[in-house]
This record gives structure tokens, sequence and C-alpha cells, in this order.
């Protein structure tokens, strides 16, 4: 069996966390960011997950956030 080692392990955030990382964003903004389709997310279950670099790429204004 190969041993398989992840390099570029992404940190996925929850919406409280994506909320904590920045001033002023509140969970309520990423949460309808999320369900707009305008921040790219993951669904776990019930959950919203972020990519913390697609998530900081968009509020650069990054055209390609995802």
């Amino acid at each position: 069996m190969k041993d398989i080692t992840i390099t570029n392990k992404p940190t996925m955030l929850t919406i409280k966390e994506a909320a904590a990382l920045v001033d002023g964003l509140t969970e309520y903004r990423v949460r309808e960011l999320c369900k707009s389709g305008q921040l790219p997310c993951l669904m776990a279950g019930k959950k919203y997950l972020i990519n913390k670099e697609v998530l900081l790429r968009y509020l650069r204004g990054d055209a390609d956030a995802g």
C-alpha cells in the first residue's frame, strides 16, 4: 500500500471561525455569502466549511476566489 502524504492540506474554517478571523465580519454575513454562492464553501452535514485561502482571496477582491 502506498503512503499518501498531503503536503498542501487546506485549512477549513467554520462560519464562526471565518467571522472571527476578520474584524467587522459577522457570522450572519459569512452564512449569507455561503448560501448565495458568492463565497465558495463545502457542506459537511449541516455545517458550512470555508477554505481559509479562498476566504482571504475573496475578501481581497480577487475575481477568481474559488
